[in-house]
C-alpha cells in the first residue's frame, strides 16, 4: 500500500474515543448543532446522534437577531429531536419559540414525559396546551413563563397530571393593583393536592386565593408570591404561611435571581376575561398557517401516524 493510502486509512482520532465520552461532547453541543452539523460529520457521530438516550433531556432556546425566521426551522428541529427520543423524552425545555401545533406533536410521542419548561412560548394557546398536556400524565413539573392559559387549562393539568409536584404560572407584571383574580388560585387549589412548589410571580389572585391554595394544596413547601400585588401577607395569613411554608417570598421581595423580565408594563387596553394582561388572540401569530405540519386536526386525542418533517 502507497504511503499516500495508507494516510488517507488512518482513522479520524475522534473515533477512538470510547462512545460515552464522545456522546458526552455532542451532547454538550446542544440539539440544535447536533442535528444540522454533527450527525453529518461521519456514520459513528450520526449513529449516536441518533441513539434515544441522547435525547432523553430536550433544551432548546430561539436567540439571536433572525428570531422569528428561525421559528419554524426550530420547530422542525424540535420535531426531529423528538423523533429520535422513540419515546424516552423525559425533561423538554423550549425558549422563545412553539405553537400548538408542535406540543401535539410531541404529546403524541412523548408519553414518558415529566418535566416540561415553555418560556415566551407565545404560539401556545390555551386550547392547544389543554389537548396537549392530556397525553402527560408522568408529569412532576410545569413551568410556564408568559405563557397565556386559562383558568379550564390549568384544572385540566390538574385533573391529567395526578402526580404534579412543581407548578410554575409567571405572567408579565402590570400596573393594574386593583384588578383582582381568584379563579387561577382557585383551580390551582381545586386540581392540585399534590404540589409541593409553587411559583405564582405577578399573579393577580387575592388573599382569597391565597387561603384556598394553602386549604387545598396541604404538602406545599414552597411558595413564591413575588410581585403577587394584591397580596398582603399580614395578620392571621401572614402567620399561616410562615408556620405552613418551609420557603416563602412575599410580594416585595427582590426579583434579581428570577432570569426574566419582571418590569412592570402598562397596556394600553385591558380585557376582564384575561386579567394576565394578554389574551389567546394577542398570543397568536399572523403566520400560523406557514407551518407545515402533516398530521390532521392540532387537537384531536388520537395519535396519527403521519411524519411532521422531512429527512
Amino acid at each position: 500500500m502507497e504511503a499516500e493510502d495508507m494516510e488517507n486509512s488512518i482513522a479520524p482520532p475522534w473515533l477512538e474515543l470510547p462512545p460515552e465520552i464522545t456522546s458526552s461532547i455532542l451532547q454538550k453541543v446542544g440539539p440544535i448543532e447536533m442535528l444540522k452539523s454533527a450527525d453529518k460529520v461521519c456514520s459513528y457521530w450520526r449513529r449516536l446522534c441518533h441513539e434515544p438516550a441522547m435525547w432523553r433531556v430536550v433544551k432548546m432556546q430561539n436567540a439571536g437577531a433572525d428570531f422569528w425566521d428561525r421559528e419554524d426551522d426550530l420547530e422542525k428541529i424540535c420535531g426531529r429531536a423528538v423523533e429520535c427520543s422513540n419515546g424516552e423524552l423525559v425533561d423538554l425545555s423550549l425558549e422563545y419559540f412553539g405553537s400548538d401545533n408542535l406540543l401535539s406533536y410531541i404529546a403524541g410521542r412523548s408519553p414518558q414525559l415529566k418535566r416540561l419548561r415553555l418560556v415566551c412560548s407565545y404560539n401556545v394557546s390555551a386550547v392547544g396546551f389543554s389537548a396537549a398536556v392530556k397525553k402527560f400524565p408522568l408529569l412532576e413539573e410545569l413551568h410556564l413563563y408568559y405563557v397565556g392559559i386559562s383558568k379550564e387549562a390549568i384544572e385540566t393539568i390538574g385533573r391529567s397530571c395526578r402526580g404534579l409536584k412543581s407548578f410554575k404560572l409567571n405572567n408579565q407584571i402590570c400596573r393594574h393593583p386593583y384588578i383582582e383574580y381568584d379563579d387561577e388560585a382557585i383551580a390551582i387549589a381545586q386540581n392540585m393536592p399534590e404540589l409541593r412548589h409553587l411559583q405564582l410571580l405577578g399573579n393577580k389572585m387575592t388573599n382569597e386565593g391565597l387561603e384556598a391554595i394553602l386549604n387545598g394544596c396541604p404538602r406545599l413547601e414552597s411558595l413564591d408570591l413575588r410581585r403577587c400585588l394584591n397580596v398582603q401577607l399580614e395578620g392571621e395569613l401572614g402567620k399561616r404561611c410562615s408556620s405552613q411554608i418551609k420557603s416563602l417570598r412575599h410580594p416585595e421581595d427582590p426579583t434579581e435571581d428570577y432570569g426574566l423580565d419582571t418590569e412592570m408594563h402598562d397596556f394600553e387596553s385591558f380585557d376582564e376575561d384575561y386579567p394576565s394582561g394578554f389574551s389567546d388572540i394577542d398570543l397568536i401569530s399572523d403566520d400560523d398557517d406557514d407551518y407545515e405540519f402533516s398530521y390532521g386536526s392540532n387537537y384531536s386525542d388520537d395519535d396519527d401516524d403521519d411524519e411532521m418533517f422531512d429527512y
